[in-house]
């Protein structure tokens, strides 16, 4: 893995804060025992407390939106790891095409190896509310442009179900990724 070591953020852990969640979609592909491979035993101790700060983010927006928390899905943590791995190979960002996300949304981040705690990474996205205005995607930014505030909306998107993240770290920087299913932003709908 050329000195870069993978941190899956996916953990069973999550099963607390999941237990009020919608249980894992079929379109999903996870199945119980899919999700069971990634549990506490295939994660030391400090990957699941990160695992638990990024869902922990997530939901604690959601909720102050009164909308519905997300349930942690693993196939969806392993699908962002791999992504992750190419990006911080590329050390540029780039979303994955719609063929290799398989209709989940997608935020990244990018920074300084070392410097940031995951739960400050998604709050870099959540940041982002300051310029949201509630309405129909893509007119959804005070500022006139919907990619900044892309991240929070894909966050608080109603529909959205599940997500899994992954971080990679290398020698100079970190590659957050996070999927979410189904994808948020989308054309002429409101976020919720």
């Amino acid at each position: 893995m050329d000195r870069r070591r993978i941190r899956l953020l996916i953990a069973g852990l999550f099963a607390g804060l999941c237990a009020t969640s919608a249980a894992i979609t079929a379109s999903s592909a996870a199945t119980p025992d899919a999700n069971a491979a990634c549990g506490p035993a295939a994660m030391n101790a400090s990957d699941a407390e990160a695992a638990m700060l990024a869902l922990r983010a997530h939901n604690a927006e959601r909720a102050s939106l009164n909308l519905p928390p997300l349930a942690w899905n693993c196939r969806l943590a392993q699908e962002a790891a791999k992504w992750a791995e190419a990006l911080s190979q590329q050390g540029k960002l780039q979303h994955a095409s719609a063929e290799i996300r398989k209709g989940s949304g997608e935020n990244l981040w990018m920074g300084t190896a070392g410097h940031w705690s995951v739960d400050r990474m998604v709050g870099m996205f959540i940041d982002e509310r300051q310029h949201y205005r509630h309405g129909p995607f893509p007119d959804v930014s005070r500022t006139g442009n919907w990619s900044d505030v892309g991240h929070y909306s894909q966050i608080i998107w109603r529909d959205t179900r599940e997500l899994g993240c992954a971080l990679v770290q290398g020698r100079e920087q970190e590659v957050l990724v996070c999927r979410y299913f189904p994808a948020g932003n989308v054309m002429g709908r409101t976020a919720y």
